[in-house]
């Protein structure tokens, strides 16, 4: 076997693509796993090294037939399709495609592509382009209302000052009432799209420890808050005040979906950070970033909602506004990132991911 050599400069090249590839000997040992299958798998490549491969898959047979075709011919190429176990997740399907490096050292690469790694990206895109059309159509219908409705508003209050008498004041206080709540209404519409405050730098688990806190003070029963936190996280710039409002809008959206298990008394939320390596967001390579995952074990969001879930206005709930999200969006895209959500009965994750410097 080659001696393990986890920083080899023939293999740091690999750091900066996108797909997650590992290096292996000819009896299919790691030798080194690049950023994005360390990402992939939650394992460093030092856990990694001199590690079998098989012992990572659900079924070791199809590495151990490529192993012995790709052996025959240096310049061989084999594909095949496997299951990946990573270190907290579920067995995730990739297509593997194992090939000779070369005559030179007896070492084979091995990439492995997702599925659904393109529709990651096709799914920001969605996302941004929703954000912008958005927020053109929120400034034109603030402007269309906001004039006539001062106007219905103050006529109110001249009719109501030339009443004759109060059996026809209910009325006016009515209109003007209606009046004050559509204007609510659109300064909420407004809001994830106002300026914000002074950014500087902020440590997550800080803002995490906060928001658990109020969480937790508004359900002090019946809902286990969890903490899953990676301390090598370094302080991100940001916007403290708008992402302590992102997370909790992300929270509170969680507990309104454990309604039920809260009263039954077995409702979990797990706040989860870690750092994602070689992260493309809003078309831009990150060497690093964060992912704070908010984690809950409710029936999950409805199959007709999930790809509109970030729309304004948009809700499961009959008493909802559907605006907590939205202003979650709005200010993880005001900090280059995003969020994103999978759901399914029993598990749903909603990620803030934001670039780390």
């Amino acid at each position: 076997m080659i001696p393990v050599d986890p920083v080899s400069p023939d293999w740091q090249a690999l750091d900066w693509i996108g797909t997650p590839v590992a290096v292996l000997d000819r009896q299919g040992a790691v030798l080194f796993a690049n950023c994005a299958l360390e990402n992939l798998l939650g394992l460093s490549r030092r856990m990694l090294a001199g590690m079998p491969l098989a012992r990572l898959l659900a079924d070791a047979g199809p590495l151990a037939r490529a192993l012995a075709d790709v052996g025959t011919l240096d310049d061989a190429e084999v594909r095949f399709s496997a299951q990946l176990i990573g270190a907290h997740q579920a067995p995730v399907e990739v297509q593997a495609c194992l090939r000779a490096a070369g005559p030179v050292r007896p070492t084979l690469v091995l990439e492995l592509a997702l599925p659904g790694a393109h529709m990651r990206q096709e799914r920001e895109e969605r996302l941004r382009e929703q954000g912008e059309a958005y927020r053109e159509l929120v400034r034109n219908l603030a402007h269309e209302i906001r004039n006539p409705l001062g106007g219905i508003r103050g006529a109110a209050q001249l009719l109501q000052l030339e009443l004759p008498g109060p059996e026809l004041a209910d009325y006016t206080w009515l209109i003007i009432a209606e009046a004050d709540r559509l204007r609510a209404l659109l300064d909420r519409l407004l809001e994830p799209h106002r300026a914000g405050g002074q950014p500087g730098q902020v440590n997550i688990h800080e803002i995490c420890e906060h928001v658990r806190t109020l969480v937790q003070a508004e359900h002090p029963q019946g809902l286990a808050l969890r903490r899953d936190y990676d301390a090598s996280i370094p302080e991100l710039h940001g916007d403290r005040a708008a992402l302590v409002q992102a997370l909790l809008n992300m929270l509170r959206n969680a507990c309104q979906a454990l309604a039920e298990r809260i009263a039954a008394g077995d409702a979990e939320i797990v706040l989860r950070t870690r750092v994602a390596h070689q992260v493309v967001l809003g078309h831009r390579q990150h060497r690093l970033a964060l992912v704070l995952d908010v984690i809950d074990n409710g029936p999950g969001v409805p199959e007709t909602l999930r790809e509109r879930i970030f729309l304004p206005l948009v809700t499961g709930r009959a008493d909802g506004t559907g605006l907590g999200l939205t202003l979650a969006q709005a200010i993880a895209q005001r900090h280059g990132g995003l969020v994103e959500c999978d759901s399914r009965p029993g598990h749903t994750r909603f990620s803030l991911v934001l670039p780390l410097a």
